[in-house]
C-alpha cells in the first residue's frame, strides 16, 4: 500500500462539481437509467461505463440509493445501468447490459437484506416492500455476498465494489443474529476489491474518475469512507494498539480508549476544542503507540489524528472474546465523527482491514445538487405490467408510501443505541437549503400522478433536525460525544426551530399544495425547547396523528437506549394537547416502544404495561427488539456488557447487561406491550404471579389483566384477522416502522372517530 494518507480530519474535501466531466456526458441524460440493452441503444450507448446490481426494484427517486448514486454519475459524464432484483441463480442476468468499462456497483438495496427478509423472531417475512407488488423472496440472503459473486463469474477481471447500508453495517467483524455468531467483514466475505460505506457520493465519483484515468483499484487507498485489504501498514503511519484491555503491571496514567474529548480537554485544564492541538505538540516520532501506554512525563501525546490508524483487536479475538468484542465496537463509536476519526485496522488471518475515516459531509450545495438531479420520481416502466400495477405505474410498496414526501435532511446526532444511522449516515447534519426544498414540492405538484396537494412528509431521519447542529466548527470537529442529546442536550447545541417554521410556512404557502403533513419520527426533547415550532406543527402539519419514540418509560432502559427519560415526553404531550385544543382539533400522539431491548427487566416492561393502561394506549403491532450488525444496542445483547461504560475484565469495573433472550422471554416482553389481548393473558397471568405481582391480576379498573379469559377468544382473534369495524372501534394510522418504509408499530388510542383509509382497526373487546 503507498504512504498517500486521507485528507486530515476537519480538511475541506474536494467539492462535487469540481470534477472535469466524463467524456461521455456529451450524450446527455438518460429518462431513466437504462435496464436493457434496448434502451442503451435508444440512448446511442455501445456500452456502460459502470453498471448497478441492486436488491431492490429501481424507482428514480432521490429516497432510493440506486438512484441517487446512479444520478450523481451520470452528472459526472458516466453512462450508468441498473440491474435490478436479478436472478441470482446464474451468472447470465448479470452479463444483461455487458460488461462495464470501470466497475460494478454491487449494494443488497436500502435495507440490510437479513432484516429485510426476517422479521426479529427469525421468522421469513411475506412480502418486501421494495419489489413490485410487494412479493417477497425476490433478493437472496446476504444478498451483497451473492451479487458479488456473480457478478466475478460474469466478469472476473472487472473491479466490484460494494456499499449500500449492509456493506456500511457489515465492514468490521460483526455479531451476525440470524447465525448468532460474529462474521468476518463482508469485505472478507464477499471478496469485493473495495468497499464505500456511509452516504457514498464523494467516495465514489473520485472512484469513478480514477478507475477512468486508468488507475488500478489497488492504488484506492487514500479515499475516505472506504475498506480495502491490506498485507502491512504503510510507511509514516503510527499505529496506535487497540487489540486488549485491562493490560498488567503498575497503574499508570494512560491513554483511556474510552474517554471523550471534553474530559480529556478537562483533565488538561483546557476546552474541547483545544485538546486537539495540545495532544500532538512535542509528539516523539514512533511507529507504534500502545494504548493504554505509560505517560510517567503527565503529558498525554499522540500523533497527528490524519497518519494515525487504530488497530482493533482481529476476527480471530471477537469471535470468541465478548469482552474484546464490546471493546472493538465501543473504540469503532468513538471514530464516527468526521472532523476527528482515526483510519481503523483489523486482523483477519493474515491480512488486515483497513477502513479509512468517515467521508466528509456534503455542504448544503451539494446536498442540493444531489437531490436537484433530473430524478424521474417513478418506478422504471418496465414495472408497469408488474403485479398491482395500476394507472401504467407499478405498485411498489416503499414508493407508495414516499411517493409525496421530501427528504430535506441527513444524520441524526441522537446516537440511539439500537439505531443504526450513527454507523451509515452519521451524526453531522446533512441540509438541503429551502430553495431546493420548495422547488422538489413544486416538482411533484407538477410531475407526480396522483397528486392531490397533500405533501406526505417533509423530514427525514427524524422530523426536526434540520439545519441542526454544533454552535462551533471547531468544537463539533473536536467531539467524541456518541450523542448531543443524552443524557442532556449540549449546551453547544444549536436547537432553534425558527428556520423549520419559516420553512413549513413557506412551503404551505405554495400554489396548489393543500397541506404539508410531517410524518417522520419527532424529536420531542428538541421540540419542547420551541414552543412556537410545536404550535406550529400542531396547528397546520398534524393530520390526526403524530408519531413519536419514547421507547420506554424506565430508566434502565432508557439509559441502555440513550433516550430521554417519559417527563420529556410528559411535557410534550401537554404542549401538543394545549396546542391542538386552542386550534380546536381533536389530535393524538403515536408514541414508539419497544419490547426486549437489552437492559430491560420483566418489571420494566410490567411498570410500561401499566402505564399503557393509565393513559389508554393498545399497541396494535409492536416491535422487538432487533439487533442489527455494529449497532450498540447489538454488542450489549452479544456480549451481556455495556460499551457505553467502558469495558474491562474486572466484574467490579464492567457494567453487566441484562439481556432479554430465548422465545419465551421475548414472548412475555411482547405480551406486556399488548396486555389488552386475551390471547396474552394465560401468559402474563403466570408471569406476574412469578414475580409477586398477583395485585394486577383483577377485574378493577386498575388491575391490568382480568382473572377471566373470554369464551370468544377466538372469535376475538378472527375479528382482527378480518379488520372488521364495529360500533365504538378505536382506530390508528399505520405508521413506518425503523428498518422500512412498511407499516410498523401502530398504537390505538380511545378516539372515537371513525375509521380512515389507511388505518388500522382493533374492535372493543366484549365482557363474557
Amino acid at each position: 500500500m503507498p504512504a498517500s494518507i486521507s485528507r486530515p480530519a476537519g480538511a475541506a474535501a474536494k467539492p462535487l462539481a469540481s470534477y472535469k466531466p466524463f467524456w461521455a456526458k456529451r450524450l446527455g441524460t438518460a429518462p431513466f437509467l437504462p435496464m436493457s440493452r434496448a434502451e442503451m441503444e435508444a440512448l446511442g450507448w455501445d456500452s456502460c461505463d459502470i453498471i448497478i446490481v441492486t436488491g431492490d426494484a429501481y424507482v428514480d427517486h432521490p429516497s432510493f440509493g440506486m438512484a441517487v448514486i446512479g444520478r450523481v454519475l451520470e452528472a459526472q459524464g458516466f453512462r450508468v445501468g441498473i440491474i435490478a432484483q436479478p436472478d441470482w441463480q446464474s451468472a447470465e442476468p448479470f452479463k444483461a447490459l455487458g460488461r462495464p468499462n470501470l466497475f460494478f456497483g454491487v449494494a443488497a438495496g436500502n435495507m440490510d437484506s437479513m432484516i429485510n427478509r426476517y422479521t426479529a423472531d427469525r421468522k421469513i417475512r411475506s412480502d418486501d416492500a421494495y419489489t413490485p407488488g410487494g412479493a417477497g423472496g425476490r433478493r437472496p440472503d446476504r444478498a451483497t455476498l451473492v451479487y458479488t459473486q456473480r457478478c466475478k463469474e460474469a466478469w472476473s477481471e472487472v473491479p466490484v465494489i460494494i456499499g449500500g447500508i449492509e456493506a456500511s453495517l457489515r465492514r468490521i467483524a460483526h455479531y451476525d443474529y440470524w447465525q448468532d455468531k460474529v462474521r468476518r467483514s463482508i469485505l472478507v466475505d464477499s471478496k469485493a476489491d473495495l468497499l464505500v460505506y456511509g452516504n457514498a457520493e464523494r467516495a465514489i465519483v473520485e472512484i469513478a474518475h480514477r478507475l477512468a484515468a486508468r488507475k488500478p483499484v489497488e492504488s484506492l487507498t487514500d479515499i475516505r469512507g472506504t475498506a480495502y485489504w491490506v498485507r502491512s501498514a504503510p510507511e509514516g503511519w503510527f499505529e496506535i494498539d487497540s487489540t486488549e484491555v485491562d493490560r498488567p503491571g503498575r497503574i499508570d496514567d494512560h491513554i483511556n480508549p474510552y474517554q471523550t474529548t471534553a474530559e480529556a480537554a478537562a483533565a488538561q485544564g483546557q476546552t474541547c476544542a483545544q485538546e486537539e492541538g495540545a495532544a500532538v505538540a512535542g509528539m516523539a516520532a514512533v511507529a507504534t503507540v500502545a494504548m493504554p501506554v505509560s505517560a510517567r512525563s503527565g503529558a498525554l501525546r499522540l500523533p497527528p489524528r490524519e497518519r494515525s490508524v487504530v488497530r482493533l483487536p482481529s476476527y480471530e479475538q471477537v469471535k470468541s472474546d465478548a469482552v474484546l468484542y464490546a471493546h472493538a465496537n465501543r473504540v469503532l463509536h468513538l471514530e464516527t465523527n468526521p472532523g476527528n476519526a482515526r483510519a481503523l485496522v483489523q486482523a483477519h488471518g493474515d491480512r488486515d482491514v483497513w477502513i479509512t475515516p468517515p467521508p466528509i459531509p456534503l455542504t448544503t450545495a451539494e446536498m442540493d445538487q444531489v437531490f436537484d438531479l433530473p430524478y424521474a420520481r417513478s418506478p422504471h416502466p418496465s414495472y408497469a405490467d408488474a403485479a398491482g400495477s395500476h394507472d401504467g405505474e407499478t405498485k411498489i410498496p416503499a414508493w407508495e408510501m414516499i411517493r409525496f414526501s421530501v427528504n430535506i435532511m441527513r444524520g441524526c446526532f441522537g446516537g440511539c443505541t439500537f439505531c443504526s444511522i450513527t454507523e451509515h449516515e452519521g451524526r453531522i447534519i446533512q441540509s438541503r437549503s429551502e430553495d431546493s426544498i420548495v422547488r422538489e414540492i413544486e416538482e411533484i405538484r407538477d410531475k407526480v400522478r396522483g397528486f392531490t396537494g397533500v405533501v406526505s412528509d417533509l423530514g427525514g431521519p427524524t422530523a426536526n433536525m434540520w439545519r441542526l447542529g454544533c454552535k462551533s466548527r471547531e468544537i463539533e470537529a473536536a467531539c467524541r460525544k456518541p450523542s448531543c442529546v443524552y443524557p442532556g442536550i449540549c449546551d453547544n447545541l444549536n436547537t432553534d426551530q425558527a428556520p423549520l417554521v419559516k420553512l413549513y410556512r413557506r412551503a404551505r404557502s405554495l400554489r396548489g399544495v393543500k397541506k404539508i403533513l410531517i410524518g417522520s419520527g419527532l424529536r420531542y426533547d428538541i421540540a419542547v425547547r420551541s414552543p412556537e415550532y410545536v404550535q406550529e406543527l400542531v396547528t397546520h402539519h398534524v393530520g390526526g396523528y403524530l408519531k413519536i419514540a419514547p421507547e420506554h418509560t424506565e430508566s434502565g432502559p432508557l439509559a441502555k437506549m440513550m433516550k430521554p427519560g417519559i417527563g420529556t415526553y410528559d411535557r410534550f404531550k401537554q404542549m401538543f394537547e394545549k396546542y391542538s385544543a386552542e386550534a380546536g382539533k381533536k389530535q393524538y400522539l403515536i408514541p414508539y416502544f419497544i419490547a426486549a431491548h437489552p437492559g430491560t427487566s420483566d418489571e420494566d416492561m410490567m411498570n410500561l404495561a401499566i402505564w399503557l393502561k393509565r393513559n389508554g394506549f393498545k399497541a396494535d403491532q409492536v416491535q422487538t427488539f432487533y439487533p442489527s450488525p455494529m449497532a450498540t444496542a447489538t454488542a450489549m445483547y452479544h456480549t451481556d456488557l455495556n460499551p457505553l461504560k467502558g469495558i474491562s475484565r474486572d466484574p467490579r469495573r464492567a457494567e453487566r447487561v441484562d439481556v432479554v433472550r430465548g422465545e419465551r422471554r421475548r414472548r412475555l416482553h411482547k405480551a406486556f406491550l399488548r396486555w389488552h389481548d386475551p390471547a396474552n393473558w394465560p401468559l402474563l397471568r403466570d408471569a406476574l404471579r412469578a414475580m409477586g405481582r398477583a395485585d394486577l391480576i383483577g377485574n378493577g379498573k386498575h388491575q391490568l389483566i382480568p382473572t377471566y379469559q373470554p369464551a370468544g377468544d377466538a372469535g376475538y382473534q378472527s375479528a382482527r384477522r378480518k379488520n372488521s369495524t364495529p360500533a365504538g372501534a378505536r382506530v390508528s394510522p399505520v405508521t413506518q416502522g425503523r428498518d422500512a418504509p412498511r407499516p410498523g408499530r401502530v398504537l390505538t388510542q380511545h378516539t372515537g372517530l371513525p375509521p380512515r383509509a389507511g388505518t388500522v382497526v382493533q374492535p372493543r373487546k366484549r365482557r363474557t
